[in-house]
């Protein structure tokens, strides 16, 4: 057993649910505890801990955006004059097709994550969205050609 974070005490067990919990929120506590062998009425004490303690903050589902016409997903760095940074992030909430800010370290200092169903959309976002926030200073798009993904496995190392 072990501290980690802000206190919060896990050990393998906690882990193993959090991996398979990532990989699947939707799964039952009965294949839950069949996946990772454990007896179910102590996997569910354990989620139901969790979820008290804050360490599982929601059960969430994933959206196909391209199944739902967002054929184009870009990472915006964005260098900002900082004096006006709260109003820009606020003014990047509210711009269609952004669904994540972050403040980052490196040459930027905030990447955006944007949706969009074509190119010509993205560039519209891009330019005449973001582009024209009080306090964007410059920006800089990447556009995803591939992705992969996993959840994260929360798992301790063998």
């Amino acid at each position: 057993m072990g501290t980690v974070g802000r206190g919060a005490v896990v050990d393998d067990l906690d882990m193993a649910i959090l991996s398979e919990l990532s990989a699947d929120a939707s799964i039952s506590v009965p294949k839950l505890s069949e996946r990772i062998k454990a007896n179910p009425s102590v996997v569910y004490a354990r989620i139901k801990k969790m979820v008290k303690g804050r360490l599982i903050e929601r059960y969430t589902i994933v959206v196909n955006s391209q199944e739902l016409g967002y054929a184009v997903k870009a990472l915006v760095g964005l260098n900002m004059d900082t004096k006006k940074r709260d109003n820009a992030i606020g003014a990047l909430f509210e711009t269609p097709g952004v669904s994540e800010v972050a403040e980052v370290t490196g040459r930027f200092d905030i990447l955006v994550t944007v949706y969009a169903r074509a190119l010509e959309d993205m560039h519209r976002i891009v330019s005449d969205g973001i582009g024209k926030i009080d306090g964007v200073v410059s920006s800089e798009s990447f556009i995803e050609m591939k992705s992969r993904e996993r959840a994260m496995p929360y798992r301790p190392p063998a």
